[in-house]
């Protein structure tokens, strides 16, 4: 009996349209997992390139001109200027440098394969969200004597390939320097203090000796001279990168910022709104294949109606009638999704093949396998249940 019920309602399907419905669910679920795929594999590449750990901030400060040189007053920003840069219209958030009013000197014992150094240094701090880089010794408090500092890539780079070769000296990995203990001595206000101190973490974007703030707020009110907070340098962050008023306000303002890094956080943005757009446009594909397969399968059972009125009269349950298409429909539905999570994992793996040919990046947020059970568990129920009630529905009427 349920094999003759069977090729009856066999009988109902029109091949075009399941044919139809898969073509249309795969171009879909192919290009909107693999979209939110590219976003999750790119977006740490492009935020290792930005200025800050913000994708949309950027540095600035005032230019140095003759005038400016003689009077050192004129490169900090007053409270005036801060208030009016944080009423601009294209200003998400104004953040600021704090510097060291005091002076800094590091020192090391001699080693065995290093004469002691002995330099002076200035410190900076930021707030913790702009910074790059992760360390759990990132902290201090008033009873620590051990002051953990960030420094720029670049230094380590400027001292192995110049300062290294030209005094004979060995050149040094970022693990070898993260594991060499030296000392600070800070000393002003006819005070002096010293602390152990190493380098915790290489910063790619900020061009600074940075140490925690709350260290640089104490030593500063201790050690440092009275300069009421000048400020020199603002960390701004962007409403929009690509706001043409940016440029023009910056300009007429006579402040300094780094260009090509807002290049490459309005490279940032731009991704982000292509990946958005493509998003849109498979999502709206993927739902215009559910609602084609929902129509013809409604278009199905309204022709049909008089055999399924049949089955139902004869005693067979609207469940069962209806387990045929939710069959058809189901299984469909998920070899059409394996077939995605296949095409998105080919896709992928030939983006990532040409990105790493150029770039030494390690992609391992692989999210497709999760995009493709989080599909089968929205689209699945969702069907059932629809064509449940198209026949019952049927039956009724």
């Amino acid at each position: 009996m349920k094999n003759l019920r069977w090729k009856l309602q066999l009988k109902t399907l029109l091949p075009l349209q399941i044919i139809g419905y898969c073509s249309t669910l795969l171009i879909g679920c192919s290009i909107l997992i693999l979209s939110v795929q590219i976003y999750v594999d790119i977006k740490p590449l492009l935020q290792k390139n930005t200025d800050a750990f913000n994708e949309n901030a950027t540095v600035i400060s005032k230019q140095i001109s003759v005038f400016k040189s003689m009077n050192k007053e004129k490169i900090y920003f007053t409270k005036e200027e801060i208030e009016t840069i944080k009423t601009q219209a294209f200003i998400k958030d104004v953040s600021y440098f704090k510097h060291a009013t005091f002076k800094v000197n590091a020192y090391t014992t001699r080693m065995e394969d290093m004469p002691p150094l002995y330099t002076d240094l200035f410190f900076e701090s930021i707030p913790q969200t702009y910074l790059d880089v992760e360390s759990e010794e990132w902290h201090w408090d008033e009873l620590s004597d051990f002051i953990p500092i960030v420094v720029p890539e670049n230094y380590l780079n400027l001292y192995n390939f110049g300062f290294a070769e030209s005094q004979g000296l060995p050149v040094i990995s970022q693990q070898t320097i993260a594991q060499m203990p030296f000392n600070i001595r800070i000393n002003g206000n006819g005070k002096t203090k010293e602390f152990s101190s190493k380098i915790v973490g290489f910063s790619t974007k900020i061009n600074s000796i940075l140490v925690p703030e709350n260290f640089l707020d104490w030593a500063n009110k201790v050690y440092g001279r009275d300069e009421n907070h000048k400020i020199n340098r603002l960390l701004l962050t962007f409403k929009d990168p690509t706001d043409k008023r940016i440029l023009h306000f910056f300009n007429e303002q006579n402040y300094q910022m780094n260009e090509d890094n807002l290049a490459l956080s309005k490279m940032v943005y731009f991704f982000k709104a292509a990946m958005s757009f493509i998003f849109v446009i498979a999502l709206l594909i993927v739902i215009l294949s559910l609602a084609f397969v929902i129509l013809s399968f409604n278009l199905i059972i309204q022709k049909n109606k008089e055999l399924i009125v049949n089955l139902y009269s004869i005693g067979i349950a609207t469940k069962r009638i209806g387990a045929f298409y939710q069959l058809v429909v189901i299984a469909c539905t998920l070899l059409v999704l394996f077939f995605a999570f296949y095409l998105s994992s080919m896709v992928r793996s030939l983006y990532i093949q040409n990105i790493q040919k150029y770039i030494d990046f390690s992609f391992e947020n692989n999210q497709l396998i999760i995009f493709i059970v989080l599909f089968a568990f929205i689209l699945v129920p969702l069907l059932y249940f629809t064509l449940l009630k198209m026949v019952q529905k049927a039956v009724k009427a």
